[in-house]
Formats: C-alpha cells, structure tokens, sequence
C-alpha cells in the first residue's frame, strides 16, 4: 500500500512488482466493483487529456467510486483561485483521492503535503508521468514475463517527455536497459548521468532494441525551433516501414499517445502484430485501477 503515487523515483522494486501484480490479478480475475464503493475520486486536470483521464475515470468508477470530472474551464481558476486552494476546498467535500495532471513539476507534491487524502500525479510538467510508466511496464511483462535483460529503446522528444523519464526509471527498476534516441537538441548528453545510453542514428540504434517506445514531438512545449523541419525529423527519427523491417525478430512497438501520424510514426508502422499501442490503452485502465486500489 502507498500512501500518494507523485513519482517512480520514489517506489521501491517492491512497490512496483506489487501495483503489477494487483493488475495481473484484476486482469484475471476482474475488478471488485466495491473497493471504492462511496469514496470519491476526483480528476482535476490543467492540461488537455484523453487517454490518461478517461482510464482514470473508467477506472474508479469500476471499483465503485463516484467520479468527479473537474472542467478549469468552468471552475473558479478561471477566477483566479489556486490549484491548492481549489484542491482544499473539493477535499473538504470528503474526496478520497486527487488525480492531477498540471503544467508545473511538482504541482501534485504540493498538493499532496497540505490535504488529507491520497493524491496521484498523471503528469507534472516535464517531471514524471508515473501511470505511463507502470502501464508500459506491464505491457511489455505481459509479453516476456520478465523484464530483466530487455533493453528498451525511447525515441524523440526526450527533452520534453514526462513519459521517457518515468519509463527510465521504471524500466531501470526492473531490470531492463534503457537507451534513448533523437536529435542532439531533443535529447541531452546529459540525461546518461541517469544511467541510460544515447543514441543519435536511429537506424544504428534499432539493432539490439527489443521494444521500441515512439514520443510524440511535442511542440507545444517548445519554445524555440528545435528540429530543422517535420520533414527532416520523419526521415531522420520517424518509424516507417523500412525501420520496422529492421527490428530485431519479435520486437515491439509502442507509443503513449496521441500519434502525429507521419511525423514520428508512419500511419503503415502503427499496423501489425508488433504494434501494442492499443494493449497500452487498454492495460492503462487496468492498471490505474491497481493504483487507485493500492492507495491507504
């Protein structure tokens, strides 16, 4: 059991193997729809989201849980009231749990030491994006059974991705070697001091990869021109069939979503046996419900 789930960094192997096995046996076994009945579950998300919050809310409401969708857009931040100020008043309505998403690192911590109630981050900022994370994890200990030896490899915007450092440090927890990829100005030099192998040459990079893990290019982040042209990018960084067919004989494809479709996924490389973007989604339900459920 834990107590809030804000970062990987901050679970033991343990901890992990646990939430991975709670959703082994939801899988199997189904979900109890009374684990969370009468506690209130509350998304309170500052950023734009489909995949994380709709599993989220797919997820509590199939344990039992009454669901609160909270909308910025409707709600009195655009007032001006504060994140912690919002957090406190909606716990004092009885909420059991926050699942925040927001576009500062930390927001989730900060919410997390001043109320009483179990708060889970689904992606602060740059920071981490932990339920990504787990949810990749057993997708690929679906497939193997052990991720002790695998190496995996993270492509693109690296600089920008919440999802890439979470996964390092699941990923590394397990046992698997991590490697990332992409542009010099994407992916820093100095993101192997975390224990990870940098790659520039995708093709290069490929060989000895048993996942490969796509990120979305997210320019929304960036401030200045970071990569010479989409065009350039695809051809340099992008996943098409021609890379495909250099994947190692059952390697897999994954991606956490939302795709840009020919930017760095070829709409033909997001077809076949080897693509899990969907077994991502699905097992993201399963196992938001393990956390939910591992929550004090």
């Amino acid at each position: 059991m834990i107590p809030h789930l804000l970062s990987i960094r901050e679970l033991s192997r343990e901890d992990v193997l646990d939430i991975l096995e709670r959703a082994s046996r939801l899988k199997r076994e189904g979900a109890c729809c009374s684990a969370l009945a009468g506690k209130v579950v509350v998304n309170l998300f500052y950023e734009p989201s489909t995949r994380t919050s709709c599993s989220f809310e797919v997820a509590a409401a199939g344990l039992g849980a009454h669901v609160l969708n909270w909308n910025v857009a409707s709600s009195s931040s655009v007032k001006g009231e504060t994140l912690l100020d919002t957090a406190r008043n909606l716990a004092a309505m009885g909420v059991f749990a926050f699942v925040i998403r927001h576009p500062n690192a930390g927001a989730p911590a900060l919410v997390a030491r001043h109320i009483n109630c179990a708060v889970v981050n689904a992606g602060d900022g740059r920071h981490e994006h932990p339920s990504q994370a787990l949810l990749d994890a057993f997708t690929l200990k679906e497939k193997w059974g052990d991720l002790e030896g695998r190496h995996i490899l993270i492509v693109g915007d690296v600089l920008h991705s919440r999802v890439a450092r979470s996964n390092l440090y699941c990923l590394k927890l397990l046992g698997a070697k991590v490697s990332f990829c992409g542009p010099p100005s994407l992916v820093p030099k100095a993101f192997e001091t975390l224990g990870t192998h940098i790659y520039f040459d995708l093709d290069e990079a490929l060989k000895e990869a048993d996942a490969v893990m796509m990120l979305r290019l997210q320019k929304e982040r960036q401030t200045e021109a970071l990569i010479p042209s989409v065009q350039e990018y695809h051809r340099r960084w992008g996943l098409d069939l021609r890379r495909l067919s250099q994947l190692k004989r059952g390697a897999f494809v994954m991606h956490p979503g939302p795709v840009n479709r020919g930017l760095e996924m070829a709409s033909e490389a997001m077809e076949g046996p080897s693509n899990l973007i969907l077994e991502q989604v699905s097992n993201g339900v399963i196992i938001r419900q393990a956390i939910l459920e591992s929550l004090q």
